[in-house]
């Protein structure tokens, strides 16, 4: 997996490239954990992640006790598999998968599979 932060004031884009799945939580998280306290909007960019399990989950939308509780999460270039596992989770649970939250640009009926 590669991991790379970009930083402009109070935004920080984490980009990778590989799978989300608990083998991979802990450099993640070290990511995060390595953000300056005046990043206030995170955005995972997703465009070379073709895999997320529910370790994808509790990274988007569970913050560690070390992490600013305050900040805004957002994330882009979701491919087929991982925004399947987004749409499964939310039409689950809409409370605690709040797409809307984390996916602000993006109309979420246009991400739902016409019926056939």
């Amino acid at each position: 997996m590669n991991i790379s932060t970009t930083i402009d004031s109070t935004f920080a884009r984490i980009s990778l490239c590989g799978e989300i799945d608990f083998d991979t939580m802990l450099p993640l998280r070290a990511a995060v954990a390595a953000l300056p306290p005046q990043v206030t909007d995170l955005q995972w960019d997703l465009t070379l992640t073709s895999f997320m399990d529910i370790a994808g989950l509790h990274l988007l939308f569970t913050p560690t006790a070390s992490e600013v509780q305050q900040r805004r999460v957002t994330a882009t270039g979701l491919r087929e598999q991982p925004l399947s596992l987004l749409l499964l989770a939310a039409e689950l649970h809409p409370t605690v998968f709040d797409l809307c939250r984390l996916l602000p640009d993006v109309a979420l009926a246009d991400l739902r599979p016409a019926a056939p």
